[in-house]
């Protein structure tokens, strides 16, 4: 079945860097969005970023949301069917649980940072910023 491992999560300061990873199982990740969420205590889940798929055409397009944008990278290895998401100049703000997930279906019309559209989720994992 389709399962998404979230790692990489931990304790860093402001201004460290992070590295999760997604591993993904159960299906072909190349054919898939791939999407990066968080949720704070007492927020709502929160788009981050999402990556396509990657076709003859385009190198996998990157979408991110603007409280991230050019401090977050996505990317993905489909020979690893891992998913990355490199989280730099990390802010106390950063604080979170931090989710992987996947649309029901695959193709690139999927590529969203709306969490409706994603189906399966993977269990998260913690990032706290903290002094």
């Amino acid at each position: 079945q389709v399962q998404l491992v979230e790692s990489g999560g931990g304790v860093v300061q402001p201004g460290g860097s992070l590295r999760l990873s997604c591993a993904a199982s159960g299906f072909t990740l190349d054919y898939y969005v791939i999407a990066w969420f968080r949720q704070a205590p007492g927020k709502e889940r929160e788009g981050i970023s999402c990556i396509s798929t990657i076709t003859r055409t385009s190198a996998g397009r990157m979408m991110y949301a603007d409280s991230v944008k050019g401090r977050f990278t996505i990317s993905r290895d489909n020979d690893k069917n891992t998913v990355y998401l490199q989280m730099n100049s990390l802010k106390p703000e950063d604080t979170a649980v931090y989710y992987c997930a996947r649309p029901r279906y695959s193709g690139n019309s999927y590529s969203s940072l709306d969490p409706d559209r994603y189906e399966f989720w993977g269990q998260g994992t913690q990032v706290t910023v903290s002094s």
